[in-house]
């Protein structure tokens, strides 16, 4: 009975110790806190009496505000008063304008509309890519760029106003009345069943209600006679939690937990299940992922990996276990704060980088020798720590260097390819269909010879590579000996844009047809037409076309851990 008591003495004695120095740490960190506030209330205060120079305080302290964030992680943002209307775009995916993308021509120095969103202002009073943006009502565009003529086109549903441009088919001015309204973004830009009966989703962002669209095209498509399904979520980044939740719930039976979030306060820890009968819970399903698929998108294709649901193809993604939330600040402004992670049906969380706070703050990413083995629901092995690795690695086709040059936006400063294809337009009314078209080896020839009379010029890899190399050799003492070898291979590696262009022949015919279908058709036409040169599409087909395979994949004969635990909840 001693022992007893002695030991029960012992362990008041031990917790009251151990809270003591708890409310110690407490007291401590909340002192940290008053003391660097006051400090740093104090300090600009100072500033804004005795500074040499008038201060502007949002500037100041802002730039103050944005500095402290940066050193957690990228996706904890202030937004000021005059930014709110970002992050409500940002998550909702709507905004009040005309609908269309614009960009700077390098050119013209002057920004241009680049493409009209179909069924949207834009297109319904006429725009067409390559219009020139001469003035928004009484305000002149001649010279702004882009960002200044977006807020300018930008501006409260339901106004109205004039916009005049130049089009450079016919040359003349023209004079648009445009009424600005609630501009949604399409979340399935493209669906439709393709041959053999495989149906293709395309999914681009995690919008609010983005998962009705979803279901609608799922349901469109089965009354079509869809045997299968391939599910695209390349270049998603993401977006709401809830709408994730919606759509692994249309292939998964009700009442599974999906996902759990853990973070500092239990009040954010939360748990999402499936709440809903499934509308479909046994076609094959391959989903499209690449290193740009990220957060809700990684929490659809891992949930459906997870729970042996369907086929992930692609390449790793991108790793973003992360939850933000909206907090409400003073004076209108708002705080996007990181509050937790997530965690899916195997228990894995696949946050690829840790941040870390101290020293003023750095990242590291997650090694592979540290990360953890979990299991799906009918004991494959995944792991966590680094994105969703898919159950088949396809890589895509790269794009050269003189693609890249020649197609993105500020890279050519002759705008060859863009005004080759606004040439191309006027000379053509129609084209063929979206999902057959492309461009003749004729009219690639013609675009060759503008490209060599436009006087276009781009880096060549090979040659920052060589170098690279030379100073390196330079550097380590070899250079001398290495000297005609090095003018050998300079020789070799000289440029040849007539070579480069042939060499390239087949992949910028890709470009210039997607560039040209867009015009045509819009963003549907565009996702149609790019599936005849999609390698990672037809691998996806072929795994739906051979049932072997794919029940296979899902349901390796090796697999021996699966319980019932992990097929309900999370560990």
């Amino acid at each position: 009975m001693r022992k007893i008591f002695l030991s029960f003495t012992l362990f008041l004695l031990t917790l009251g110790s151990t809270v003591t120095a708890q409310n110690n740490v407490n007291k401590e960190h909340n002192f940290d806190v008053a003391k660097n506030l006051e400090t740093f209330s104090a300090i600009y205060k100072y500033l804004d009496l005795m500074y040499v120079d008038t201060l502007n305080a949002d500037e100041v302290v802002g730039n103050g505000i944005n500095y402290m964030l940066r050193s957690l992680d990228p996706y904890t943002v202030y937004y000021p008063e005059d930014k709110v209307k970002d992050l409500d775009m940002m998550i909702s995916g709507k905004y009040a304008g005309i609908g269309a993308l614009i960009r700077y021509n390098l050119v013209l120095k002057n920004v241009v509309i680049d493409e009209p969103y179909e069924n949207m202002p834009a297109a319904e009073v006429g725009l067409k890519k390559g219009d020139v943006i001469l003035s928004i009502g009484d305000s002149s565009m001649v010279g702004k760029d882009a960002s200044y003529v977006s807020n300018h086109l930008r501006g409260d549903a339901g106004t109205t106003f004039i916009l005049t441009i130049q089009r450079p088919s016919t040359n003349k001015k023209m004079k648009f009345k445009i009424t600005r309204r609630a501009i949604q973004l399409p979340s399935v830009p493209y669906y439709g069943v393709q041959e053999n009966g495989v149906g293709y989703i395309d999914l681009n962002s995690f919008t609010t209600d983005c998962s009705k669209d979803v279901r609608r095209a799922f349901l469109d498509m089965k009354k079509q006679g869809m045997k299968s399904l391939v599910f695209d979520l390349r270049n998603n980044g993401g977006g709401s939690l809830q709408e994730a939740i919606n759509i692994v719930n249309m292939f998964v039976p009700k009442g599974l937990t999906l996902v759990k979030t853990k973070g500092k306060l239990e009040r954010v820890n939360k748990e999402y299940k499936t709440t809903v009968e499934p509308i479909d819970t046994v076609i094959p399903i391959v989903v499209l992922v690449n290193g740009e698929t990220a957060s809700a998108s990684e929490i659809t294709s891992g949930s459906l990996q997870d729970l042996d649901r369907a086929v992930i193809l692609g390449t790793r993604t991108y790793g973003k276990g992360l939850v933000q939330v909206s907090m409400e600040l003073p004076y209108n402004g708002s705080l996007k704060l990181t509050t937790s992670k997530y965690y899916i049906p195997s228990g894995r969380c696949i946050q690829a980088i840790n941040y870390k706070h101290s020293n003023g703050g750095y990242i590291e990413h997650v090694p592979d020798s540290l990360t953890h083995v979990f299991h799906t629901a009918d004991g494959r092995e995944v792991r966590d720590g680094g994105g969703i690795k898919p159950d088949i690695e396809v890589q895509p086709d790269s794009l050269p260097n003189i693609a890249f040059y020649l197609a993105s936006t500020g890279r050519d400063s002759t705008e060859v390819m863009w005004n080759w294809e606004l040439k191309y337009i006027k000379n053509h009314p129609t084209i063929a269909p979206a999902k057959d078209f492309i461009i003749s080896d004729a009219d690639y020839e013609d675009f060759k010879q503008a490209v060599l009379k436009s006087g276009f010029k781009y880096d060549r890899e090979s040659k920052k590579f060589l170098e690279s190399l030379e100073k390196l050799a330079k550097f380590e003492g070899y250079y001398d000996d290495a000297k005609p070898e090095f003018e050998a291979l300079e020789k070799k590696l000289s440029h040849n844009l007539a070579k480069d262009l042939d060499y390239n022949k087949q992949t910028l015919k890709k470009v210039l047809t997607s560039d040209l279908v867009s015009a045509y058709y819009y963003q549907r036409g565009s996702v149609q037409n790019s599936l005849q040169f999609d390698k990672q599409w037809k691998r996806a087909v072929e795994v739906l076309q051979n049932p072997t395979e794919y029940r296979n994949i899902l349901q390796p004969s090796s697999s021996k851990k699966g319980t019932e635990a992990a097929k309900t909840t999370l560990r």
